[in-house]
């Protein structure tokens, strides 16, 4: 049976998309049948950054509707024959999608694949109370600022009852977090929250910590997921996260500050 993965947030724009791509794409270049899917419906961005836009027939409603197969849906990645993309439907409304018609899609997707990666959309509709009820692995991902992080508290709390796993009194949902678009250079400064501070309101396992970087936006504008940037800060740190979630013992990087040349040298 496949692991199920949501990625989650209650705020809009924090990345849910961009770790999606990266989880997925880290995951299949470990050797893992991966299969990622857009929960989005009506705005469909996991194709763009992807690079698969253009090669969309079927998408995620037309598999629920039984207007397609499963099979003329999926979009193989040109870069790793491991990954799969499931899009999302950008003409159809989120009522489209029924919790039967879900279920039955990941079921199919559970007999070959060994990861299930659901990029859900932000807050608490439709869309997003799917992605989640089905999950066994739930990535929190928050920046650090006090409203996306309340908004991820808020999160928490329907993960814990909501879920498939809830209603049936099994093991809850693994919740892991995720903080994306860290500066430490600003949490000097005090306009963001610290690592600790965040672990102190969520007190979710952090599983890690992506830097604030450009490269990130340069990679999603050319179709790219930004763990393939493996010069890239951002791309180390995707990969860090998902050695860490296979298992493996890696230290937080990006944490701190970086000093000058100078401050290398005398250590100030």
């Amino acid at each position: 049976m496949a692991r199920i993965i949501v990625v989650t947030s209650g705020k809009g724009g924090v990345g849910k998309t961009t770790t999606s791509a990266a989880i997925a794409m880290g995951l299949a270049k470990k050797g893992h049948r991966t299969a990622v899917i857009d929960f989005d419906v009506g705005l469909r961005n996991l194709d763009l950054i992807m690079g698969c836009e253009r090669r969309v027939v079927y998408d995620f409603i037309n598999v629920i509707n039984e207007e397609a197969t499963l099979n003329q849906a999926l979009i193989r990645d040109k870069r790793c024959n491991q990954l799969y993309i499931l899009p999302a439907s950008q003409t159809r409304d989120k009522e489209a999608l029924t919790k039967e018609g879900v279920g039955r899609v990941l079921d199919e997707l559970s007999k070959t694949f060994k990861y299930i990666v659901c990029d859900s959309p932000a807050g608490i509709e439709r869309g997003a109370n799917l992605a989640m009820y089905y999950a066994d692995d739930a990535f929190v991902v928050t920046n650090p600022e006090v409203s996306s992080v309340r908004d991820s508290d808020r999160m928490l709390g329907i993960l814990a009852s909501k879920s498939r796993r809830a209603e049936k009194g099994e093991e809850p949902i693994k919740e892991y977090l995720l903080l994306t678009r860290y500066s430490p250079e600003r949490v000097k400064l005090g306009e963001m929250l610290s690592v600790e501070d965040v672990q102190d309101i969520l007190s979710l396992h952090l599983l890690g910590v992506i830097p604030e970087s450009k490269s990130v936006l340069t990679a999603s504008n050319a179709g790219i997921p930004i763990i393939l940037d493996e010069k890239s800060d951002a791309g180390q740190a995707y990969s860090d996260l998902v050695a860490r979630y296979l298992g493996e013992d890696r230290p937080l990087r990006f944490v701190d500050e970086k000093k000058s040349l100078l401050g290398r040298l005398f250590r100030v």
